[in-house]
């Protein structure tokens, strides 16, 4: 026994070590960040999964506007930090911490992360068993991973002003619209195909419609300003900017505290790209459209024509002929 728990303590040691390697060698983690990667060193992975799942949306979502979401790069587990407390800052932070969510949720339920698997509170009859059903398989464990999420990335929000309350508050917005887009499956039992009985369990949402909903949030985001503690100085809430009173937006709105910019050109402060070089569609009056897209610049045009085997037959015996059909396209590009 003595050597069994030498054996135990010396593999410990070894994990405990590579975590430390791991977690120091990430960039961009806060302390309370970095220490929790050191405790938990397999769910690393799947966090760093789900904030590219939130960031492949942003891009997904916005990929006929000015802004495509592409300026977020590699410099940390989130992608790059939006410096302007925009609209567009409201988004990433609501889908990248839905993104987390979503993800160790899922890892859960495939049993690829210790502590957690189903949803032990589904499970047996529902209320009364006469409604004829009850829980059964395995119920996505959503609480778990809204609360994982909130512990990992709103641990990023250290410095107390107005760009934390900001942040939090998108966060948890985007964990709600998580939570709420919870769906129920039921497989009927019986003789012949009836329903005498049947098993529910609780899934995920796919993360697309989770990427439309924020979106949909994102056209109706609430400029806020804060207001700040008598005492201390410090940002203790936000407000609904412009408005009477002291009126809270509501926990399912994304905030934002500043206008966004137009995101013509390269800026670095600003998270834009610009869009010189951006395709754009040559007969659309919406986001896409070379107008609004190259704003006001003009564009280029250039023409390509494509050639391919068509209309293929086989004859007897034994040769195929074709014919030769070409087509031509357009690409347009912002100047």
């Amino acid at each position: 026994k003595c050597e069994n728990v030498k054996n135990w303590l010396t593999l410990s040691s070894v994990v405990a070590l590579g975590a430390n390697i791991i977690c120091n060698k990430i960039p961009g983690l806060a302390p309370r960040q970095r220490a929790l990667c050191q405790s938990r060193p397999d769910a690393i992975i799947v966090i760093g999964e789900g904030a590219q799942l939130g960031i492949n949306e942003c891009q997904y979502q916005f990929r006929y506007g000015r802004w495509n979401c592409s300026a977020l790069g590699q410099r940390t587990v989130f992608g790059q930090e939006l410096r302007v407390g925009s609209r567009e800052a409201a988004f990433t932070y609501a889908i990248t911490a839905a993104g987390v969510a979503h993800a160790v949720t899922t890892a859960c339920s495939q049993g690829n992360l210790s502590q957690c698997g189903c949803d032990r509170e589904k499970q047996g009859y529902h209320d009364q068993p006469e409604e004829g059903w009850k829980w059964g398989g395995c119920s996505a464990d959503v609480k778990y991973g809204v609360e994982f999420s909130r512990r990992f990335v709103d641990a990023r929000e250290i410095k107390k002003n107005s760009r934390r309350l900001m942040n939090l508050h998108n966060n948890e917005a985007g964990r709600k619209v998580l939570q709420e887009g919870m769906k129920m499956e039921c497989k009927c039992h019986g003789v012949s195909g009836s329903c005498t009985t049947k098993t529910c369990w609780i899934t995920l949402p796919k993360f697309r419609e989770i990427g439309h909903l924020l979106k949909e949030r994102y056209g109706g985001a609430v400029q806020v300003e804060p207001v700040r503690a008598s005492r201390l100085r410090q940002p203790s809430f936000l407000r609904v900017k412009e408005a009477r009173g002291y009126q809270k937006p509501t926990d399912r709105d994304l905030v934002y505290l500043e206008r966004s910019p137009n995101y013509c050109e390269e800026d670095a402060a600003t998270g834009s790209a610009g869009t010189r070089g951006r395709l754009c569609n040559g007969t659309s009056s919406h986001a896409d459209g070379c107008d609004l897209m190259c704003c006001g610049r003009g564009h280029d045009t250039r023409h390509y024509t494509r050639v391919w085997q068509c209309h293929c037959k086989f004859h007897w015996c034994c040769f195929v002929k074709c014919s030769t059909c070409s087509e031509r396209s357009e690409v347009f590009t912002c100047k």
